[in-house]
Order: structure tokens, then C-alpha cells, then sequence
């Protein structure tokens, strides 16, 4: 019973199934190969982006990272939730891509609301050339908290953000569950509202280590290469990253993983809520924070459920304290083992 994180799963059998295929002959090397060019057009048609840069990297670190290196000036800042994944999670990789780029923490919570950006955006370019510039803003689809952004949240958001003349960013790690969730297309939750660049992932969802950069400028493309290439992310063997990428696109694989995920938090999510458990955020995707007693904390684990405690110990003299966790479901994971663990809870 494994509920620590989609990064834990599997690499689905459709995209072994790709990398034993490609793994025939010989290909050009550096994105050369054919399979990318089958890539590029399949993404360029899912997100009805004729025009838009395509690349595949390794790691959403990396996506974020170089991404918003290209978007962006060493002397500017980037503009991001307290618990973004580039601040919390990246060990000052974007900043280190980047040359220097600061971020700039907006509000207080997981998304972020116009009149905070604002707020944050007007503070800077204050002090002249002793201060950061402004620079671009960055959203996380899904957020590291669970909560997905509705489609007039990220039109907002760009629409202020272009105001100021700046580029918006979305990492979109798990950005198939917020889309599924969402019930929409990935044009109206990308460029339709305004976002000019998005890391597209695929290794929560079932690859084993691929995600693509797209920009919706094309004008970006040969920055990104160099900083690519400069940043030691030009894989030599790219034809593995294409593989994963094409299966993954393949007969909506990426949709289909995505949906299963969502409808596993779900079943999850309804047997904790049935049991009295708390959540800290709403349930919107495939990732849950709810709270229930230190003692059914204590059982689960020694029955050997794997999750992640949130905010508390196992060990405490107060048996009855809510303790919170955090729970992640992936595509992988069977009904039967998420409804063992609500027996036993």
C-alpha cells in the first residue's frame, strides 16, 4: 500500500514496451532522431501550437529550470507561490541556471490571487539598478498542495502579468491530472490564457524519466538550445527520451494514466472523508492532505502503509491528535489496495 508519491510507480508497460523498441540499430544522436520530429508534431497538434518549440529533457527540475532561465535576466526576479516546486523543491536551480535570478514569494498560500501578484510585482523595480528587475511569473499545475488552478484563475493572472510586460511559466509536473480535472484542452490551459511557456511531465505519470519544454514563441528556441546544451541537458541517446515521450502521447497513454490517478485519489479521498479523516486542502486532483488521529497513524504504518507524515510524529504522548499526511496516487495503483487501506484505517 504505497500512497508516498506518483514518483514511486512504475513506468507503464506501453512506454517499455517504446524504449525496447527503440532501442534497435542505430539513430542521430542529440534530438535528431526521427521519433523527436514525431514528437514535436504530436505535441504542436495536442496543443494546437503549429509554431511552438518543442524540446525533452530529463527532469522537471530541469525543465523549470532552464525554461524560466530563457524567460528571464540574471538581474530579474521570479515570481512564484511560497511552496512552488522551484522554491521549496529545486535547491536554487532556477537560480542557478538563470545567472543569479532571485524569486519572489507571492501571498501566503498555494496558488496565487491577482491582487497578491500585484502587490508583489509593484514592489519591485523600485530601487533602480540596486534592485531586482521584474521578471517572469511562474504557476504550478497541479500545486504542490493538491489544489488545481481554474482556467479564469490562470487567465487572470496572465492577463495582470502581461500588463507589466512579463512572461508566464507553468510547471506542469503533473499538468495531465489538473487538465483531466479540469475537463478542458491543453490550448485553454496554456497559450489560450496567456501562458508562454510550460513544462509538460511525464515521469509522475508513467515514463521513466521524461518531460518536455514548450514554448509557444518560437523566438525562444535557439536561447533554450544553448542553455540546453550549456547546462549539460542535451542527452546524447535523446532517441530514449523520444521513445518514452511518443508512447506517452500515443492513444492519449498520458490522458489515460492521468484519469486513473484522479479517480484512484478520488476513491481514496471518499473512503478518508467516510472514516471522519480531515483535509487541509481540498481533493482535486491525485494528491490528498487529510488529518486523523496520531493512533491510526501509528497502525497504518505498522501495518506497512508508505506516505509521507505532513506535520506531526508518529510518537506523541496524545493519542487522539490529529496528525496530518500527505497522500499521492498514481496510475498504477490498484483499487484493492487503496480499499485494504481504508479497512485497516
Amino acid at each position: 500500500m504505497h500512497f508516498a508519491s506518483d514518483n514511486s510507480g512504475p513506468v507503464h508497460g506501453e512506454v517499455l514496451d517504446a524504449l525496447a523498441a527503440a532501442n534497435q540499430g542505430y539513430a542521430m544522436a542529440y534530438g535528431a532522431d526521427s521519433l523527436m520530429n514525431e514528437v514535436r508534431d504530436r505535441l504542436r497538434a495536442v496543443f494546437e501550437a503549429p509554431g511552438a518549440a518543442v524540446y525533452l529533457v530529463t527532469t522537471g527540475t530541469a525543465a523549470n529550470s532552464l525554461a524560466l532561465s530563457t524567460l528571464g535576466s540574471p538581474w530579474q526576479t521570479v515570481f512564484c507561490s511560497p511552496v512552488a516546486h522551484i522554491h521549496e523543491d529545486e535547491c536554487n536551480a532556477p537560480e542557478f541556471f538563470s545567472g543569479g535570478a532571485k524569486l519572489t514569494l507571492v501571498g501566503q498560500n498555494d496558488k496565487m490571487v491577482p491582487d497578491a501578484l500585484r502587490a508583489a510585482i509593484e514592489k519591485e523595480e523600485t530601487r533602480g539598478v540596486h534592485g531586482p528587475q521584474r521578471g517572469p511569473v511562474s504557476l504550478t499545475q497541479v500545486t504542490e498542495r493538491g489544489s488545481v488552478y481554474s482556467l479564469a484563475e490562470i487567465e487572470a493572472l496572465c492577463n495582470l502579468a502581461m500588463e507589466f510586460g512579463l512572461p508566464v511559466h507553468m510547471d506542469g509536473a503533473r499538468f495531465a491530472n489538473a487538465l483531466v480535472a479540469l475537463n478542458c484542452s491543453p490550448a485553454e490551459m496554456t497559450w489560450k490564457a496567456g501562458v508562454d511557456a510550460v513544462s509538460f511531465g511525464g515521469t509522475k505519470n508513467g515514463c521513466m524519466g521524461v518531460e518536455a519544454v514548450i514554448f509557444f514563441d518560437e523566438a525562444r528556441e535557439w536561447e533554450f538550445e544553448l542553455r540546453r546544451k550549456r547546462g549539460a541537458h542535451l542527452i546524447s541517446k535523446h532517441r530514449y527520451l523520444s521513445a518514452q515521450m511518443a508512447a506517452y502521447l500515443k492513444d492519449d497513454l498520458w490522458l489515460r494514466s492521468a484519469r486513473q490517478a484522479n479517480a484512484n485519489c478520488a476513491r481514496l479521498a471518499d473512503g478518508l472523508r467516510a472514516a471522519g479523516a480531515r483535509f487541509k486542502h481540498e481533493p482535486q486532483a491525485n494528491m490528498v492532505f487529510a488529518s486523523f488521529p496520531r493512533h491510526l497513524h501509528r497502525k497504518l504504518h505498522d501495518a506497512g502503509v508508505i506516505y509521507h507524515l505532513w506535520d506531526g510524529e508518529l510518537d506523541g504522548t496524545d493519542e487522539a491528535e490529529h496528525v496530518t499526511c500527505r497522500m499521492v496516487c498514481d496510475w498504477s495503483l490498484p483499487e484493492a489496495e487503496i480499499d485494504r487501506f481504508l479497512s485497516l484505517l
